[in-house]
């Protein structure tokens, strides 16, 4: 099955092929509304979408979801083994794979279930748990606000949806997987995360592509839900190929005492575009996005991160990372915002970005609002080359230039990958080494 173009009738087939529910159908209509109305944002990178080029949907197997991997396709698991997701799966406690537009892989450990612990696909979770999905789907992320949070809406396939209940903590990571392997293949993979509170989750998330000619197109939409004295952090390392558009809508809405945390890698894409949103919304509520961009080869990453500070005393915290070498652009776009009844509250912005040649190019464009005098907002941002006097003291302990500026190269980083776990740290070393 493959539909192409975006039209009544390709998101009508998508959604009888899932065989939803009349309200999530009703969302998906009123979704197309939306997009209609809305214009393509008027800031950022210049790219051109032909909606009508995009596949929208594809899965040449409508076969249920494999909890095994000697069940899947032997074709789709040497390309998944080679790229490390099968060994990944040892340190986790659950793990979900989307192949294309469909999950086509999930497992969880006995644990969860004892836990009633809800990790399943987003079709499923809608269909299951819908007092669950219809309390908080398309309530933090409206289908209304931007062109690609609207596209999502009519057109959402696989995804997540994740429940941890009160007083649950998991002692190891779930992961989803999300992987594009055809030309002009649009993902518009959907999560939906509820924390409840006092319970912890971390969830990571890894993404790839092949590299076509032909553009593919991603535009993901998560929403998450950060309950009372509860902690969400989500990872995510993106290593999608240069021919993707990567236009992607996160937000969390944190409540008393809750914190959030994103951690987001990005590495390929032709244009990425992606601002993790935290809205604290309850007293004492705290948000951190730690992020790092490389761009190379005139790739265009348009990152950072929104802090929208409602409750008392709340705190956050953007630390950004930036790469640029071989034309290649990375922009820091933020924006925090404390409002007049955010008393007390306090937020961190620190921008760092690494030159490595003389043509690539670096911007930082912060929005930092403060509407209270008991508030303050401290910004910072440095651009910098590699200091010849660092490459000097390396080379004369034996090491030679390249491996000097790699190492120069890793230490900027690391800041970034303390936070990952050691496997994934380890993989983003390997990335860094192919595209630097």
């Amino acid at each position: 099955m493959l539909l192409q173009g975006l039209n009544v009738e390709t998101i009508r087939q998508i959604s009888d092929l899932k065989q939803e529910d009349s309200w999530v159908k009703d969302y998906r209509m009123d979704s197309f509304q939306s997009f209609n109305k809305l214009d393509l944002p008027k800031f950022g990178p210049s790219y051109t979408v032909d909606f009508d080029q995009v596949i929208y949907y594809k899965n040449d197997k409508l076969d249920p979801i494999k909890d095994s991997w000697d069940e899947v396709d032997d074709r789709i698991v040497h390309e998944l083994d080679d790229l490390g997701v099968l060994e990944s799966e040892h340190h986790l406690d659950g793990m979900g794979v989307q192949y294309e537009s469909e999950v086509i892989y999930h497992n969880m450990i006995e644990e969860l279930q004892k836990k009633n612990i809800v990790f399943t696909s987003i079709e499923d979770g809608l269909k299951n748990y819908p007092e669950l999905a219809r309390k908080y789907f398309g309530t933090i992320v409206s289908n209304k606000e931007n062109k690609f949070a609207a596209l999502n809406g009519c057109v959402f396939s696989g995804g997540r949806v994740i429940y941890i209940p009160p007083y649950t903590k998991l002692d190891r990571p779930l992961q989803s997987y999300f992987r594009i392997s055809s030309r002009n293949m649009g993902q518009f993979e959907r999560t939906l995360i509820i924390v409840d509170h006092d319970s912890e989750l971390h969830y990571v998330e890894g993404c790839t592509a092949p590299n076509y000619s032909e553009s593919s197109l991603h535009a993901a939409v998560v929403e998450i839900y950060v309950g009372e004295n509860s902690k969400c952090r989500y990872s995510t390392i993106q290593n999608w190929a240069s021919n993707v558009n990567n236009l992607v809508t996160k937000r969390a809405l944190v409540d008393t005492n809750g914190t959030m945390e994103w951690i987001d890698g990005n590495i390929g894409s032709n244009v990425t575009m992606k601002y993790p949103c935290c809205v604290l919304k309850g007293d004492d509520s705290v948000g951190t996005c730690i992020s790092i961009s490389v761009a190379s080869n005139h790739q265009q990453q348009d990152t950072g991160a929104k802090m929208i500070h409602l409750g008392k005393r709340t705190k956050s915290n953007i630390i950004s990372k930036s790469i640029a070498k071989n034309g290649g652009n990375a922009t820091y776009r933020g924006k925090v915002s404390i409002g007049k009844n955010a008393f007390d509250s306090e937020a961190m912005i620190k921008c760092d970005t690494l030159i490595l040649d003389n043509i690539s190019k670096s911007d930082t464009i912060p929005v930092n609002i403060c509407d209270n005098g008991s508030s303050f907002i401290e910004h910072e941002a440095t651009v910098s080359k590699i200091s010849e006097e660092k490459l000097f003291y390396l080379m004369s302990r034996g090491i030679d230039r390249e491996r000097a500026t790699e190492l120069i190269i890793l230490g900027f980083l690391e800041k970034f990958r303390e936070e990952l776990p050691m496997e994934y740290a380890v993989e983003l070393n390997q990335l860094l080494k192919r595209n630097l």
